[in-house]
């Protein structure tokens, strides 16, 4: 009588137990959250959603994010991919810096990158984007149309060196900038032909911001952006106020040449190369 006591009782504990677990959901963290969707293209048969934070592509960085579908709408791992961004002018085509795509972390679906876009789109010349896929093993092409808006600042420059070389030097941060000081980064790529840019490594890029609404005045504890440990240079830059601001740059190479940009002096308001950014 004992035993079959004992046994009542503890059956009674694992089916508590249970109902306990039933009652505790445990939710998924959602691998979308702080993404909108920008926009999907389809080619039979994967569908290919296009997410930043924003929900836009703009002229500048981007950070993109996308996954792949099949047509029912069914989520694809294991996904092989490679991109390529294409701007087609009335007269030209080419193309623009970009990163290599990698899976988020702790995701199977969901990939990442980066585009530099240096111009925006309009009515007559437009962006596409191919994505190059293997799938089981079978390539597959995903291709379409997309829309680069035009940024009310400038976030992206591109020139030509006193070395004959062209480049594309784009802002990365601040994206929200702040009063005080900001954490600063940026890429630089040099245009090998109209289809081809490299990053551009062990140069250093000076700044200096100036309000020119208040007499083009600076800012204290600003520091140069230098490469650290990846492609993206890095520094400081700071605001002592809100409103508009010009960071105006100057790129050295190795050897500190100065390669583009001048000095802000009370002869020169700004240098010939600069980012905007107005909170």
């Amino acid at each position: 009588m004992k035993i079959l006591k004992s046994i009542s009782i503890l059956m009674l504990i694992f089916i508590a137990m249970s109902c306990k677990k039933d009652d505790i959901k445990i939710e998924k963290p959602n691998e979308l959250d702080g993404l909108k969707l920008v926009q999907s293209i389809q080619n039979d048969p994967f569908i290919i959603d296009l997410y930043t934070t924003s929900g836009k592509l703009e002229q500048g960085y981007n950070e993109i994010f996308f996954t792949v579908k099949d047509v029912e709408g069914n989520l694809i791992e294991n996904v092989e991919s490679t991109w390529s961004p294409l701007m087609h002018m009335m007269d030209k085509n080419h193309a623009c810096p970009y990163s290599p795509i990698s899976l988020v972390p702790n995701s199977k679906t969901l990939h990442k990158g980066y585009i530099v876009f240096q111009m925006a789109g309009n009515e007559t010349e437009y962006w596409d984007l191919s994505f190059n896929l293997i799938v089981q093993e079978s390539p597959y092409t995903v291709s379409g149309k997309i829309n680069v808006l035009p940024t009310l600042k400038k976030r992206v420059t591109t020139f030509t060196g006193s070395d004959g070389k062209k480049y594309v030097l784009a802002m990365v941060q601040p994206n929200l900038p702040k009063e005080g000081l900001n954490e600063m980064t940026a890429l630089l790529y040099k245009m090998e032909n109209m289809m081809m840019f490299s990053p551009v490594s062990n140069y250093t890029i000076n700044i200096d911001p100036r309000m020119p609404s208040m007499g083009n005045h600076s800012s204290p504890n600003n520091v140069n952006l230098t490469q650290k440990s990846s492609l993206f240079y890095e520094g400081k830059v700071a605001f002592s106020m809100t409103g508009y601001w010009k960071i105006n740059l100057q790129v050295l190479n190795e050897s500190s040449e100065v390669l583009k940009g001048e000095a802000v002096t009370d002869e020169n308001e700004s240098s010939s190369i600069y980012f905007e950014v107005e909170f």
